[in-house]
């Protein structure tokens, strides 16, 4: 592989991108684990010095996302490897679209081909995912769209990347970005007496005071009295939507609650987002986005060259 520098002093890369250097860091780790330098069989039967292109091409509609990425894959088994985008970042491009075209040694290409696609295909199909709904959800109401903690392990910074590059908008990022009390908080709150409105205090008090509060309900009244004790957000957990736009139609009518936000969580289906929007929640969550996203159909035509 190669030892030069990772192409963060090569590039600069589309605001919002997650850091050259962590990009490098989980190529670095896809390819050890792939044991992309030690390909027996590519070593056994292409000589190094045999050239070679490869183009990208999009098998399926869907969303651009992870161009960078593919980039730094072989950058890294290669600093001879050239890359040229024929699509940007975030477009969104028709089945038969050759994003990128490659050419340099033909070993080392196909030697990352699979880490290549892998982290392209995965980041693409999350960013589609987000797109559709987006896209849906627009047409009921005007809530934003977020993601989940629900991710990849390793993956989380591309996949939260992805979905921004979808048009949706992330979540918290970690257990240390904003505070969510959940049912299992609430629970065991209870067991020593303390009430909502009493924990929501509490949390106040200890947390830094930039932090926004929220709080899960999965009953009218758990997000009443998280409503009037103080939290910032509620989340509305797996509720009907008839049910949601009622809570948010009193809360905004209330001028001790009027600025509360709400977040619709728990059973988002492309199906049932636009009617969940129309409820008037402020945000949507949905997990499925991280955890449940297709693959998008990408190949990478490998061939020798003249």
């Amino acid at each position: 592989m190669s030892t030069q520098a990772s192409n963060e002093t090569k590039h600069v890369l589309p605001s919002g991108h997650p850091a050259a250097s962590l990009i490098a860091e989980i190529v670095a780790s896809a390819l050890e684990e792939d044991r992309a330098g030690f390909d027996v069989t590519t070593q056994a039967t292409v000589p190094p010095d045999q050239p070679g292109e490869a183009t990208l091409l999009y098998k399926e509609d869907g969303v651009v996302c992870g161009l960078e990425v593919v980039r730094e894959v072989f950058w890294q088994m290669s600093d001879e490897i050239e890359m040229d985008f024929l699509a940007e970042e975030g477009a969104w491009v028709p089945k038969g679209t050759v994003v990128a075209e490659l050419r340099g040694p033909l070993a080392p290409m196909l030697s990352g081909e699979r880490v290549a696609l892998n982290l392209l295909q995965r980041m693409s199909g999350t960013a589609t995912m987000a797109h559709r709904y987006v896209a849906e959800a627009a047409r009921g109401g005007t809530g934003r769209v977020v993601d989940t903690r629900k991710t990849t392990p390793g993956l989380r910074a591309l996949e939260r990347y992805a979905v921004r590059s979808g048009g949706a908008f992330n979540h918290r990022d970690t257990l240390e970005d904003g505070v969510l009390i959940k049912d299992n908080h609430i629970e065991a709150a209870t067991r020593r007496g303390v009430d909502p409105a009493q924990l929501i205090a509490e949390v106040r008090g200890r947390v830094q005071h930039l932090l926004r509060i929220e709080v899960e309900a999965d009953t009218p009244h758990l997000a009443r009295a998280a409503a009037h004790g103080g939290a910032d957000v509620v989340l509305l957990d797996n509720m009907p939507p008839d049910m949601m736009a009622a809570i948010v139609a009193e809360s905004r009518a209330n001028p001790k609650t009027s600025r509360v936000l709400f977040e619709a969580s728990g059973g988002v289906r492309i199906e049932t987002i636009a009617a969940i929007a129309a409820t008037g929640v402020d945000l949507i969550s949905v997990g499925a986005l991280t955890h449940s996203a297709p693959a998008l159909d990408i190949s990478l035509d490998v061939r020798p060259a003249d």
